[in-house]
């Protein structure tokens, strides 16, 4: 790991483009000294905002960022042959470019989520053992730590291996939190019963029963935020509709709130009485914290952002992307897939060309 741990960043990705990414990536330097940022982007819209927020952070001096020039934007609705295969001079390529090339350490997108797998997938390939990459990501539960669960929307269709293989992977990832002792996983069903589930949760059941992982086995929706487990598996259609729900509430929760105490006078002086607690228990459920997912499986640290963040989220997204390259995320899971696999630990890949 280099002493200075570098971040590609695809800035025009995201409903807002580099109005949101550019001002997050000047906080987040000046927060993480020991970074270099490579913002990259349609030149004339990279300088004017690069311009406009240097000034707010004279400590981010020039020597701290790389400005790399795209010609194209994958938009949000762009399908993906069209990303992939087209846009090849893409802000998004580009980012997910540096890190095959080692001139990155990592690389964010809050663009197209299919895009950004896709095109990550081929130029990075995945790792020895893995089929498919998973989207994982941290949600907080009520033990005060945080439950790992994938995956999240890359793969609907999932067999038994693949999901083994996110089960692998999120023990990896959730040891980073949890170094004194195996994570325990469970496996997301629609009971605890042995006999709940279609025949793809119970053959799932089966190898994970049967791998060195401490399975502690079926979970419900509800043990996610309970912290019953430390990684909650699933396939992607489940898991994003899980994430989305969750969400959902967490903003329905924080707006009933803030009605109920604006009532009248007696209830706003209630408020006012209660804020302490009620300022940390919406830090504690703020979506915008949890922004960031890492696509695990790939052959380089890549993170998610949430398309719709706002510059305060889009920095941890940052901050997912500087603290998985920290601790050594890839090489956790290289090892931990080899051990489970028996597969070769080295992760070099073809650097062949482009897609016919």
């Amino acid at each position: 790991m280099t002493s200075v741990i570098r971040i590609a960043i695809d800035c025009m990705g995201g409903d807002a483009g580099v109005p949101v990414t550019v001002p997050a990536a000047f906080d987040f330097a000046q927060r993480f000294p020991d970074t270099h940022l490579l913002l990259v982007g349609l030149p004339d819209a990279l300088a004017d905002a690069v311009a406009t927020v240097g000034k707010k952070y004279p400590g981010v001096t020039p020597d701290r960022y790389s400005l790399i020039a795209a010609s194209e934007v994958v938009q949000m609705d762009d399908p993906v042959e069209v990303a992939l295969r087209r846009k090849k001079d893409s802000s998004m390529r580009l980012a997910a470019q540096a890190v095959k090339d080692g001139s990155a350490d990592a690389c964010v997108s809050a663009g197209n989520t299919g895009a950004w797998m896709a095109i990550s997938r081929y130029i990075l390939k995945t790792l020895n053992g893995i089929d498919r990459p998973a989207i994982a990501t941290a949600l907080p539960n009520h033990t005060g730590r945080s439950t790992t669960m994938l995956d999240l929307g890359a793969n609907v269709d999932c067999t038994p291996e693949h999901l083994l293989q996110f089960a692998i992977m999120g023990v990896a990832l959730a040891k980073i939190g949890l170094p004194d002792r195996e994570p325990t996983v469970g496996l997301l069903n629609i009971g605890e019963e042995v006999i709940k589930g279609n025949e793809i949760v119970k053959r799932t059941a089966e190898l994970l029963r049967e791998s060195p992982l401490d399975f502690y086995g079926n979970v419900e929706g509800d043990d996610i935020f309970k912290g019953t487990v430390d990684v909650v598996v699933c396939d992607g259609f489940v898991g994003n509709v899980a994430l989305k729900t969750a969400e959902g509430l967490s903003r329905m929760l924080a707006g009933m709130i803030r009605e109920e105490f604006n009532r009248n006078i007696f209830t706003k002086l209630m408020g006012l009485c209660a804020m302490p607690v009620l300022k940390h228990f919406r830090k504690r459920v703020d979506s915008r914290r949890y922004n960031g997912a890492a696509l695990l499986g790939l052959r380089g640290v890549v993170i998610k952002s949430h398309g719709s963040a706002d510059a305060y989220a889009f920095g941890f997204a940052l901050q997912r992307a500087y603290d998985a390259v920290q601790s050594g995320l890839l090489s956790r899971t290289t090892r931990a897939i080899a051990d489970m696999t028996h597969m070769p630990q080295s992760f070099e890949t073809d650097r062949s060309g482009d897609p016919a």
